[in-house]
């Protein structure tokens, strides 16, 4: 299984994702689902994937050998004018290779390689940008409504960010809220776990880059994990008792 979060901030741009993958209980592994390009000066671009490993693999694979030789009917996503056209390549390519693995002719959405992508990032002079992308190739953007999309194993890590989420929220809070999400999802899930990737992308800088990997037994993770827990203690203690 798999749990990616993509958050909007009036700072920037905030990404997780953990690594364990599986196709039964005997055949665990760890993959990177997070996968990032980056033009100094002038671009940063941010993948994850969750669903038909084979599928997320064959989509990074196409999007990197066209920035290397793109061609008109495939342009690269880092001669894209806009986050929107990146947006509308990556969901062409991903459209592209379920369709092509799809030997029943199924619709993509039924298929056994569909594929759930997020992409975000910024070009130089435009705003940064974040998009949901369906296994059919269509995709919708992140805006006040809807400023954070998940993938993979939502449900468990969903409250705390809906209760929690403020776009006015520092990026190290950010990071905080996600540890937790994830630490509800992985307490819930065995499909899910660490390590976990993390990306931030701050608003007009396109030289630094931001990243850490959560290994298992991090001691901020763990301080993260142990410390919601006893302030969940707490807060359940001293909440109104019931009577019949």
């Amino acid at each position: 299984m798999t749990y990616c979060v993509g958050m909007r901030l009036n700072k920037g741009l905030v990404f997780m994702s953990d690594t364990r993958t599986n196709a039964g209980v005997d055949d665990i592994s760890q993959v990177r689902k997070m996968r990032s390009w980056h033009v100094p000066g002038e671009r940063v671009i941010t993948l994850m994937s969750a669903g038909n490993l084979a599928t997320t693999q064959a989509v990074v694979s196409l999007l990197d050998e066209r920035t290397k030789a793109p061609e008109e009917r495939h342009p690269s996503i880092l001669a894209a004018p806009s986050m929107f056209a990146v947006a509308t390549i990556v969901g062409e390519t991903l459209r592209h290779i379920v369709m092509r693995h799809n030997d029943e002719g199924q619709s993509a959405a039924d298929s056994l390689f569909r594929a759930s992508l997020i992409v975000g990032g910024q070009i130089k002079g435009a705003e940064p940008r974040l998009f949901l992308i369906y296994p059919e190739g269509n995709f919708i953007e992140a805006g006040e409504d809807n400023p954070f999309f998940q993938i993979g194993e939502t449900k468990y890590g969903r409250p705390i960010i809906v209760r929690s989420y403020d776009p006015a929220m520092s990026f190290e809070d950010a990071v905080k809220l996600l540890c937790v999400s994830f630490d509800s999802t992985i307490r819930a899930n065995a499909g899910v776990d660490l390590p976990i990737d993390l990306k931030v992308h701050e608003r007009d800088d396109f030289t630094t880059v931001r990243e850490r990997r959560f290994e298992r037994n991090d001691p901020y993770f763990e301080s993260v994990a142990d410390g919601w827990s006893e302030a969940l203690g707490i807060a359940l203690a001293e909440l109104p008792d019931f009577h019949f």
